[in-house]
């Protein structure tokens, strides 16, 4: 723990302001009058090392409450004690922009009774905002807060960084209730007003933040890997992306963070200094700015602690809500201004439509997340991938889940070559002016099969969830088994 994060820790209880400190967890559910088949959120800015969201649904289940809806921006293994109360009842319908784990087996075995509805998260903010979903209570784990309610995500213990997937939450739900860890007079930036929380419950700890990393945000530095994102970065210059003043984003990933530090180089070779990075950041972005590549982050969730850090003390860093980031009826989203995407891929099949939500057992490996909001917004929309993972074709003539429709991908960079989508045929020759493989994407779907080990388990069984369009309606579905 760095000494600014320890300044903010304290035994002292602050005197009650305006009622809204209370005593328990059970006391928040008597003073939000939490009902059988209330909706309540969560989010997860500790990711798998958030403590909140398990330990307010076991204050649910021991108060016999039945029927309840789950609206949560990501499920991580550490949502296990979920399970429980899916099987018995407790919870019964599921929002979420992205799952994996014991609560994703879970759903894709059909032990909840609704399907579950898998979300974008400008999506979520947008069924928020325009009150498609509807959250009674909206439960909000912040490290630090006032005594009077603001909250941030930038000090304490537990600093996650930018508080933005919950700021849409508080600023709709019914009741909002902050379940925090330390209190201080003054905060180093605020994330949500004080006005916006009802009540506040402190409790010894709301997570493990050493959770924020994960195996999809930490940079991929195998040879293979390192060759793609050294052909994303080329294909973004070829393509004449890569100017004064452009804005990018990566998508969690490896490759796709890889591609962090080759963009950088091409940068510094060529003088060039970009506007703004956004989305989930992690040290490699922060690098390019204090390297003066970059003048500006907007930054809706860290992915590791240089990030929380460069939050905290770095004015150029700044924090947003996921409406603000992504949300299709904002008409400032920040997604409809970035120059360049580049897309993590579970598989892509010939019309380009890109799958990150099942992988080729059928299992619920993630979901939509911020990927298709970028790809929509985004003005050069690059997928980077392998050929094979795990063993099975990454590239295929169908994928098994569309999460982001081919229509909003321009490129597929492998590590046999590139694709480039008929739609945009004007790319193919700036690439081969470069000097980068040009391939057919029925070529590459041909020899990903040829190299792959396993065969993708049929679609079969019963519809288990749902893949929402980001701007509402269904777009896929997900069979269970």
């Amino acid at each position: 723990m760095n000494q600014s994060a320890q300044s903010f820790r304290s035994d002292r209880v602050p005197a009650r302001r305006d009622g809204k400190l209370l005593q328990s967890l059970e006391a928040a559910f008597d003073a939000c009058e939490i009902r059988d088949g209330h909706v309540l959120s969560f989010h997860h800015h500790l990711r798998n090392g958030d403590g909140v969201a398990a330990m307010v649904m076991q204050v649910a289940a021991r108060r016999g409450l039945r029927d309840l809806g789950v609206s949560i921006s990501s499920l991580f293994p550490v949502h296990a004690p979920l399970v429980p109360l899916i099987e018995a009842g407790v919870v019964t319908r599921i929002w979420t922009d992205y799952a994996k784990g014991p609560v994703a087996d879970a759903i894709r075995a059909g032990h909840l009774t609704q399907p579950a509805l898998f979300q974008s998260h400008g999506g979520r903010a947008r069924a928020i905002e325009t009150g498609e979903l509807k959250i009674d209570t909206a439960f909000i784990g912040a490290p630090v807060a006032t005594p009077g309610g603001a909250l941030t995500g930038a000090a304490g213990r537990a600093a996650c960084g930018p508080l933005g997937y919950p700021m849409v939450d508080a600023a709709h739900a019914r009741k909002v209730v902050a379940v925090v860890e330390d209190f201080a007079e003054e905060l180093p930036r605020t994330d949500i007003d004080a006005t916006s929380v009802d009540h506040i419950v402190r409790v010894p700890s709301i997570g493990d933040p050493a959770g924020i990393l994960s195996g999809a945000t930490r940079v991929a530095e195998d040879p293979h890997s390192l060759m793609i994102a050294q052909r994303a970065a080329g294909s973004i210059a070829a393509c004449g992306h890569l100017h004064d003043g452009f804005s990018f984003q990566t998508g969690a990933g490896g490759i796709s963070l890889a591609t962090v530090s080759e963009i950088g180089t091409l940068m510094r070779d060529r003088r060039i200094t970009g506007g703004f990075i956004s989305g989930g950041i992690c040290q490699a972005h922060v690098d390019l700015v204090r390297q003066g590549l970059f003048r500006e982050i907007y930054d809706v969730q860290c992915f590791d602690q240089a990030a929380v850090e460069s939050y905290r003390t770095d004015p150029w860093h700044h924090g947003m809500s996921a409406a603000k980031y992504a949300s299709p009826v904002r008409p400032d989203a920040i997604v409809d201004k970035l120059d360049v995407m580049i897309l993590g891929v579970s598989e892509l099949d010939r019309d380009f439509n890109i799958n990150v939500t099942t992988g080729g057992d059928g299992r619920i490996i993630g979901g939509p997340g911020g990927h298709p909001d970028t790809a929509a917004g985004a003005r050069l929309r690059v997928a980077v991938t392998r050929l094979t993972g795990g063993g099975y074709p990454k590239l295929v003539n169908g994928v098994r889940t569309i999460t982001t429709p081919g229509a909003d991908v321009d490129l597929v960079v492998t590590d046999e070559g590139i694709a480039v989508n008929p739609a945009r045929s004007d790319l193919a020759p700036m690439l081969q002016s470069a000097g980068l493989p040009v391939v057919g994407i029925d070529e590459l779907i041909a020899r990903a099969g040829a190299l792959a080990t396993r065969v993708p388990a049929p679609k079969a069984g019963p519809v288990v969830a749902h893949v929402e369009r980001r701007t509402g309606g269904i777009l896929d579905s997900i069979r269970g088994i």
